[in-house]
């Protein structure tokens, strides 16, 4: 009898990792529906809700994050590495693991360092252009190396090595038809009929800045009706959110707490709050335009989907390494790069004005981006992770 494909993945912190995660999850289950999956995280970051609402089971260890701005408890961190490694190690040896694989941030740290005390093979994968510092120390610790950008192998300790996969993204992504579920999209938000859609995506907890600009771009729209804003605040800012757009007459009543239902009936120009939103995949389709951060999950989705952006990197992720995720867009033309002090109300109306009056040069960015392997990169990924085990594989070959 064969054993069961057992594997655990190291994800936590922000949805940047987490998603990419439970997309390699999801493509070992395709591989092996018998397979055997876990996370490994901690109790601080949203994988204590994400990864259980997925349906798989989450053990947390006690890790602190790979941070300067800690002071002098960065010093805790070497005790904190062997504690958590030896917190997963345990975990491994209970769920029989056969592979570990860390998804990048620093919960996914202990799960490599593990497997290093468990002898048990591992492999990384770095998602953004410049990696972060868990996986630049993660990747000293196994030969088996993937990222989701060409540019991250300059980064890491025996990137030469490494393979260009691609960013693991939902199957429902994937695989988008934009035109073909738009009118389902349409409806689920109820959005206006003629009226056009900008996206804004803060990302899993949402930004400040953007919902600012995106309540002022609201307000300054108010008299319109050819023009819908879509905006995901995070929970946290949901119901200020709200007020300010009723306030200032740019919207309806509060839309309900449901993600994707239809909307109340708007007078005049709308412009809706949502905390988060499930089905990405309506998400994309409805937009003509998204505002959003430039995480390497976000990047990958809109190269994948073909929708036009203006992208606001985080002005404080290490490394500015949303900047340099930004430029994959931006330098091929699939999107416009506003750096995060500029992105006002006035300075969105100025850039976004144009390009909704101009379908065809909306059009023409959306083709602009290079879509590479990440429609395939949670396959290719787990073609990696079975090979690892020994267990028979399916997917297609692939090189560096």
């Amino acid at each position: 009898m064969r054993t069961p494909l057992s594997v655990v993945i190291g994800a936590g912190g922000t949805g940047g990792h987490i998603y990419p995660g439970l997309a390699l999850a999801e493509a070992l289950r395709r591989a092996d529906p018998d397979a055997v999956i876990s996370f490994i995280g901690t109790e601080r970051g949203l994988e204590t809700t994400l990864i259980p609402a997925a349906g798989h089971r989450l053990h947390t260890v006690d890790m602190i994050p790979f941070d300067p701005a800690l002071g002098a408890k960065r010093f805790l961190l070497p005790a904190a590495l062997l504690r958590s490694g030896a917190q997963a190690r345990s975990v491994l040896r209970r769920q029989q693991a056969q592979v570990v694989v860390g998804m990048g941030g620093y919960p996914s740290a202990p799960a490599i360092v593990g497997a290093k005390m468990a002898g048990l093979p591992s492999v990384i994968h770095e998602s953004n252009a410049v990696p972060g510092r868990a996986n630049q120390f993660a990747a000293r610790l196994t030969e088996h190396l993937t990222v989701a950008f060409d540019g991250s192998r300059a980064h890491l300790s025996g990137g030469e090595r490494a393979l260009t996969v691609g960013m693991p993204i939902a199957a429902s992504l994937a695989a988008l038809d934009r035109p073909a579920l738009r009118a389902e999209a349409r409806r689920a938000f109820g959005i206006p009929e003629g009226a056009r859609v900008v996206l804004f995506n803060g990302g899993s907890l949402g930004a400040a800045r953007l919902t600012a600009a995106a309540v002022g771009l609201a307000a300054r729209w108010r008299d319109r009706s050819d023009v819908h804003l879509l905006i995901k605040t995070g929970p946290a800012a949901l119901a200020e959110t709200r007020r300010k757009l009723v306030d200032a007459g740019a919207g309806a009543v509060a839309r309900g707490e449901a993600r994707q239902q239809p909307a109340d009936a708007a007078s005049g120009p709308v412009a809706q709050a949502v905390p988060y939103l499930d089905r990405m995949d309506l998400a994309y389709a409805v937009a003509d335009l998204v505002v959003c951060r430039a995480g390497s999950a976000t990047i990958a989705e809109l190269a994948t989907t073909g929708v036009p952006a203006v992208l606001v990197p985080y002005p404080h992720a290490p490394g500015d390494h949303q900047t340099h995720n930004a430029r994959v867009l931006s330098d091929a033309g699939a999107a416009h790069l506003v750096p995060d002090a500029e992105t006002t109300a006035d300075r969105l109306a100025e850039l976004i004005d144009p390009l909704l009056a101009d379908p065809a040069r909306l059009a023409v960015m959306g083709r602009a981006a290079d879509p590479g392997n990440h429609a395939r990169a949670a396959d290719l990924l787990a073609e990696t992770v079975i090979r690892l085990a020994g267990q028979p594989t399916t997917t297609r070959e692939f090189t560096s």
